[in-house]
């Protein structure tokens, strides 16, 4: 299943059901017709996959399939080490207790980065006021236990407003970062709260609501901007916006972070997988600008499909998130 290129931003529940569905279709399928390339995970990480597979699948003439789902980071790595997808998408690192899973099911992984985010913390358009927050006054929102529920709580000035929290969903790998760069530990956070792992709830849930705050990937603000107000960011240097030249020259912070694909190393022996990861690869510049993400370095993307020609199995994380880590941090780390 794919939409068109302009259309990711725009799923709603039913189509994420759809595309889940879809992503469970039997290897089976493959001996009936198309071969079929099954991918699940980041709702992050989505756009650029889905990018890749409507892209594909033209060059290919629809002799091979691609199957992109949204189950959210961590629900997405609970089929890949199941053996049941080929391919997760994951906006962060795969975690200790999923390297575990994997190695008790005999699933070994090839862990390619595929782009940069920069977490979005968005607005209603109506809100005025809001133009940026501390990481201090995140954390005061966001933490557990918070009882914050007006806008005049958050920073004095502030209109006596309810405030109205859309967040991702705890399958959700943009959770697990946001909660750790802001509270200072991985799915630490206040539960009263809208959650999902379908980004696409989330932007219309701040989109209805003059009270609200929420977050997100930035592919996702950068399609509905007529929709969103983004925030900027204060990590005690000043408010920083969110945007590729942000993350790329490391002012963005702690919320700029790397996106991954993570490729079953038995998959990658049929030749439908390896086609589509090497055509992801090497046309990366362009497929992450269309979904509007921040690419890597053209000579990354060479050193990564090297990285995958070569079956380089595991992970550069040690099972670990990694927090405020720059581009050329993450290039030294997990391509020598």
């Amino acid at each position: 299943m794919f939409t068109t290129t302009k259309s990711y931003a725009r799923l709603g529940v039913a189509a994420a059901v759809a595309a889940l569905s879809a992503s469970l279709i039997p290897a089976a399928f493959s001996q009936q017709g198309a071969p079929v390339v099954r991918i699940d995970g980041s709702s992050t990480v989505y756009p650029v996959t889905e990018v890749a597979a409507e892209q594909f699948q033209k060059a290919q003439g629809g002799k091979i399939r691609v199957t992109v789902g949204i189950s959210g980071t961590g629900g997405g790595f609970k089929k890949f080490c199941r053996g049941e997808t080929d391919i997760s998408n994951a906006s962060r690192p795969i975690l200790a207790k999923e390297m575990e899973e994997c190695k008790k099911n005999n699933i070994q992984y090839i862990e390619l980065p595929v782009a940069y985010d920069a977490l979005t913390v968005v607005v209603n358009p109506q809100n005025t006021w809001a133009k940026s927050l501390t990481v201090a006054e995140l954390k005061k929102v966001w933490e557990p236990d918070s009882k914050i529920n007006n806008w005049n709580q958050i920073r004095s000035g502030f209109p006596n407003l309810p405030l109205k929290l859309f967040g991702a969903g705890a399958d959700s790998g943009t959770f697990d970062y946001f909660t750790e760069a802001i509270n200072g530990k991985a799915k630490a956070s206040r539960k009263d709260y809208t959650a999902s792992e379908d980004d696409n709830v989330l932007v219309q849930g701040v989109s209805r609501e003059r009270g609200a705050l929420g977050y997100f990937g930035y592919a996702y603000y950068a399609e509905n901007k007529n929709k969103l107000k983004p925030v900027a960011i204060d990590n005690g240097k000043g408010p920083v916006m969110p945007s590729e030249k942000t993350v790329l020259d490391g002012t963005y912070q702690p919320l700029s972070r790397p996106i991954f694909i993570y490729v079953n190393a038995n998959s990658a022996k049929r030749p439908e997988v390896r086609q589509f990861v090497s055509y992801y690869l090497s046309n990366g510049p362009a497929i992450v600008k269309k979904s509007r993400y921040v690419p890597l370095p053209s000579s990354a993307y060479k050193a990564i499909l090297a990285r995958f020609n070569k079956n380089q199995v595991g992970t550069a994380f040690g099972g670990k998130e990694a927090i405020g880590l720059k581009i050329d941090d993450l290039l030294k780390r997990g391509l020598q």
